[in-house]
């Protein structure tokens, strides 16, 4: 019982808060989700990285990095529209959802990249308080608030960390 109660505890935060979140953007279904991130030590060498979370769970076969080439010196935006459109452009699998680890800016560059390839995807943003922490999400041209103590949030946290840590490992191994 003690097991079943882990697994119920383990189901909770990722197949549960997968659907918090599917709820909370009023999506379908959602088993995917693709988030990036752009890291720059001050312009030298911007990486992407990609990472993937299927089912509330890290899929680190599906991670990807990308070593942006056609941006000169540090434009996050810029190097954004360079890793998805690299990305999207090559099918694979696309996702349930792209969550961008910026707001309204960033989800425009992933929605306009997205609207020149035809590819229907929903992405929304981390919207961040003044602190740098996630306080909603930017969905539709709306912020939606979110639950801080929620299995949901939790993972939107473990999922924009996840892209964090990985794309500054990518950049430490490039130095």
């Amino acid at each position: 019982t003690q097991d079943k109660e882990k697994l119920k505890r383990e189901e909770g935060r990722t197949i549960g808060a997968m659907k918090e979140i599917c709820d909370l953007l009023e999506l379908d279904s959602l088993q995917r989700v693709e988030s990036y991130d752009i890291s720059n030590i001050s312009g030298f060498e911007s990486v992407g990285s990609m990472v993937v979370y299927e089912k509330g769970k890290p899929k680190r076969s599906d991670y990807r990095k990308f070593k942006i080439k056609w941006v000169q010196g540090p434009n996050d935006y810029a190097s954004m529209e360079e890793m998805l459109t690299r990305r999207l452009s090559h099918y694979e699998t696309y996702p349930d959802l792209i969550m961008m680890d910026g707001g309204r800016g960033q989800v425009n560059i992933a929605l306009k990249v997205l609207d020149e390839l035809k590819i229907n995807i929903p992405v929304c943003g981390m919207v961040k308080d003044d602190n740098h922490r996630t306080r909603g999400l930017y969905y539709q041209n709306k912020e939606i608030p979110i639950d801080r103590t929620s299995e949901g949030f939790k993972l939107i946290t473990r999922i924009q960390d996840e892209a964090h840590r990985f794309a500054i490992e990518y950049h430490r191994s490039l130095r």
